[in-house]
This record gives C-alpha cells, sequence and structure tokens, in this order.
C-alpha cells in the first residue's frame, strides 16, 4: 500500500500545479449512498442567464441532459427549494438540490478475479491494473474487465456509471488508475480530471534518442480510414503531453511523461508523431525494429514484448472527501522492467 505526499523533482513545481481543490467540487455538499443520492450545488454569478437544464448538465455530467430534465419535472431537482421548468434562467445565486433514488447503472456481471489495491478507502479505490486486462466490457470484452473484477470486489459499485470509473488506460498499458466507491466522489474526480488537476505520470519506451524534454501540444481525433487508431488532425481534441528524458540509451530511449490532457492513445499518438514511437507498439509501430549491431539478447526481448513500452506509474490527486493531497506510485511491470535492464546492459556493452 503507498500512500505519500510528496513532489516530483524530474519536473518543476510549477508546471504540475497538480493537486489544487476542485472548484466545483468544493460546492458540493452530500449525504448520498450508493442507492439513494443527495446532492447539493451553489452557483454562482457565471451562471446567470443560462438555461437550467444546461446548467444542471454541465455540474452534474455523469447523469444525461435528458434525465435531469426529467428530473426537473418530477421535482426530484428542485431551485432554491422550489419546482421549476427547464427553461428557467438562472439568477447566478441559486441553490441546486438533487435528491434521487438510483437505480442500477450496469448489466455487466461480477466475476472473482484478484485486483492489486494499491489504497482503498469509503471513497476511492487505487488499482495497480496489469498488462492484458480490458478496463470496461465491450464488443468482445464481456467479461475479465477492471468492471467485472469491481463489482465482485465492490457490489454497490453496480449501482454508479461505468461502475465508478472515471478515467480508463488501454488494455496492453499497466498501472494506476482511481475508481470512485459513491457518487459523491466520482462527481468530484470527474470535475478534478476535467480541470487537469490530477497528476498522471507514465513511464515508456521509444525507439531512437530523444535530445531534451518539452511539451507535445498537437489535437488528436479517430484516423478517417484506419478506425482503430488515432492521428493527429486539424479539429481534433485539444492533447497536450509534457515530457522528460530518465535514460538514453544506444538506440532507445525511457521517457517520463505527464498527461494534461486524457485523450485516447494520446502518449502513444503523441510520440508516434514526433517519430519516436513506442517499443512493442502493435498500432503504431508497423514492425520490430531490432539495431544494426544489437546482441541475440536485445532482439529476442524486442521481438518478444507484444505490447506498447508504457505503464501509468505515478497518479496524485485530492481526497474527494477529505481533500487531502494525495500520491501514489506503482512499480513497473515485470516485462518493463526486463526490457530496461536489457536496454541498460546493452548500452555498457557499446
Amino acid at each position: 500500500m503507498s500512500q505519500a505526499q510528496s513532489s516530483n523533482s524530474n519536473f518543476p513545481e510549477t508546471d504540475f500545479n497538480l493537486l489544487e481543490d476542485s472548484e466545483d467540487a468544493d460546492n458540493h455538499t452530500s449525504d448520498s449512498t450508493a442507492t439513494r443520492l443527495s446532492l447539493q450545488f451553489q452557483l454562482d454569478e457565471s451562471y446567470l442567464g443560462q438555461r437550467i437544464d444546461q446548467v444542471a448538465a454541465l455540474v452534474w455530467n455523469d447523469f444525461s441532459r435528458e434525465k435531469l430534465k426529467q428530473w426537473l419535472k418530477d421535482g426530484h431537482l428542485l431551485v432554491n427549494g422550489n419546482t421549476v421548468k427547464p427553461k428557467y434562467k438562472c439568477e447566478g445565486d441559486e441553490l441546486l438540490t438533487l435528491n434521487v433514488e438510483l437505480e442500477v447503472q450496469t448489466k455487466s456481471l461480477p466475476e472473482d478475479i484478484p485486483l492489486n489495491i494499491v489504497y482503498e478507502d469509503d471513497g476511492i479505490i487505487v488499482i495497480n491494473k496489469p498488462v492484458g486486462m480490458v478496463v470496461h466490457p465491450g464488443a468482445g470484452n464481456s467479461s475479465g474487465t477492471l468492471v467485472n473484477a469491481l463489482l465482485h470486489h465492490y457490489p454497490k459499485s453496480a449501482e454508479l456509471t461505468r461502475a465508478g470509473l472515471v478515467h480508463r488506460i488501454d488494455k496492453d498499458t499497466s498501472g494506476l488508475l482511481v475508481v470512485a466507491k459513491n457518487l459523491e466522489s466520482q462527481f468530484a474526480l470527474s470535475k478534478q480530471l476535467a480541470k487537469k488537476t490530477v497528476y498522471r505520470v507514465y513511464d515508456l519506451v521509444v525507439y531512437g534518442k530523444i535530445i531534451a524534454g518539452g511539451t507535445i501540444d498537437e489535437p488528436i481525433k479517430r484516423h478517417p480510414v484506419d478506425r482503430i487508431k488515432m492521428a493527429i488532425l486539424p479539429g481534433g481534441k485539444d492533447a497536450v503531453t509534457h515530457y522528460n528524458v530518465k535514460e538514453r540509451f544506444q538506440h532507445f530511449t525511457r521517457v517520463q511523461a505527464r498527461l494534461e490532457t486524457g485523450r485516447t492513445h494520446q502518449i502513444r499518438v503523441h510520440f508516434s508523431y514526433l517519430g519516436f514511437g513506442l517499443v512493442g507498439d502493435p498500432v503504431y509501430m508497423s514492425r520490430v525494429r531490432v539495431p544494426a549491431g544489437a546482441s541475440e539478447l536485445l532482439g529476442e526481448t524486442l521481438r518478444g514484448f507484444k505490447r506498447q513500452a508504457l505503464h501509468a506509474s505515478k497518479l496524485g490527486l485530492v481526497h474527494p472527501r477529505s481533500g487531502e493531497d494525495m500520491m501514489f506510485e506503482a512499480p513497473w511491470a515485470d516485462d518493463f522492467a526486463q526490457l530496461v535492464e536489457v536496454l541498460r546492459s546493452e548500452n555498457q556493452a557499446y
């Protein structure tokens, strides 16, 4: 179990500003349980003139706008204690109160799958996800996922959207994820992610020698032809990755990257765009590249590394209930550690 307050000396502290309180999370009060929800939110002048259904969809974005409109009509969502129509225009000082009975939000089944739990309390679970585990069920992955495991470990997560998930990492990326255990925590963590105050650091190994750290600020959207891929294209969503060089090898570089945004395949797409594809990446590297003169061990290691060399190593957040700054770390997966050791030994041979 790892719970420590820490700073990362590899990045300037001013880069991160990482553990700020989320204003929206601070404005929430709740006495929620997993089945019955009671939430309040105090509006301010920034909401002046906006429709109440639009404001509610911004404040409580884990629910659809249509569901929130229905709750307004049914009297479950009140404005200053009164029922109002969805088209009501906000004056900017109202108190919103939401009282609802939650229904089961997932049809996935619980499965007794071991979880590597780094930390758990009544509000959150921090998990070190192994390589090969899909986070959420989908086409071709109806079982064996993190959601299935969560439903067994904490059955009340069935009453939360996506079983409490607030972010994801790829199937073949290992490392840290935070999961909410109640809706109050889910809202607060989602707000922190939206405000870019969650600290997410990844370790990766790329082909080529990167000279120095920097920032990649390039928009990402779905590839227009190959729908498995994401691509850097005009009109894509903002995507920002900050990175530092940690180790240089003869033909490779170990990098530490911090996500400012969290787009699908963001790190993989950004470094591929720079010409430094991740070792083992089956989507963005068309083939295994074994450098001329490489040892037999390095060649075997590269050919045997069948997934992207990427690990979510550090996660920092503000606890949604206590307000405590929390930092978690997870050691590399065995295959990642072995890859780095082989590269180090190869480097010494030159």
